[in-house]
């Protein structure tokens, strides 16, 4: 049996990178899935790629039409909502006094108030399920502070915080929330422009596993909280980060 037969999951940023990583994953484990992204072209043709068993819908984050949309298209067509993966998130870097409140607010009305909206959009289709989990994924930059992408870090905290408040007040229903914290992941967000001048060899060079993540390796730690096996697991936050928060390397000398 997979480990998510029987389970409906709504997955944001599902076209490409680590979201489709997720949802090809827990195909195979036996989910019916909804890939939901703006990227209509590249999400069509991955929901397609993976047969029956998923769809996609086109949903903006940031909209509380389109999260109702999406919710209620998930329920129509599968019958019911068990999980959300909130995976759906941008980043735009420059320094604190070069950083426009534009810009920076761009970042927050993405990866922050768009998991807020889609935790409040599902928990009435997770209660009438009996219960579900919600997974947010948030950052190594929810846990310590990362120069030059302080918008990206606000909204990465805030993830982690509201992850905690609402596994308090979804816990009476059976509704599980937990964050997952990934360091560096080989996805297009690391590709763009903003990054160009960046030392990535360098700087995952440095930690105890000296390489950047695969959106699979992420996929493997969410699949855990999707699925009943982490069914005494709520308001925690999971590493996946190759050791890039468990200190600084260069602090010490080690014998050869």
């Amino acid at each position: 049996m997979g480990r998510l037969d029987g389970k409906v999951v709504l997955i944001t940023g599902g076209a490409r990178g680590q979201g489709a990583a997720e949802g090809s994953l827990f195909v195979a484990e036996g989910a019916r899935v909804v890939l939901s992204d703006l990227l209509d072209e590249q999400g069509e043709a991955q929901a397609e790629k993976l047969g029956d068993a998923a769809i996609y819908q086109h949903l903006d984050v940031r909209s509380e039409a389109d999260w109702e949309r999406g919710v209620a298209r998930t329920v129509e067509h599968f019958g019911r909502l068990d999980v959300l993966i909130n995976n759906a998130g941008i980043v735009n870097a420059a320094p604190l006094e070069e950083m426009s409140l534009g810009n920076y607010m761009e970042v927050v009305e993405t990866n922050q108030v768009g998991v807020f909206l889609g935790m409040r959009a599902v928990t009435p289709a997770m209660r009438e399920a009996g219960g579900g989990s919600i997974v947010n994924i948030s950052s190594n930059a929810g846990l310590e502070g990362v120069p030059g992408v302080i918008g990206y870090v606000a909204s990465k905290w805030a993830v982690r915080g509201m992850t905690k408040t609402a596994a308090i007040e979804l816990g009476r229903y059976g509704i599980r929330v937990n964050s997952v914290h990934p360091g560096g992941v080989d996805t297009p967000m690391l590709q763009q422009d903003d990054f160009e001048e960046v030392d990535q060899d360098g700087v995952f060079s440095a930690q105890p596993i000296p390489r950047i993540a695969q959106p699979e390796e992420i996929a493997k730690l969410v699949l855990f909280l999707a699925s009943d096996d982490s069914s005494y697991s709520t308001g925690a936050e999971f590493l996946a980060d190759g050791g890039m928060t468990a200190g600084n390397p260069a602090a010490g000398v080690m014998p050869d």
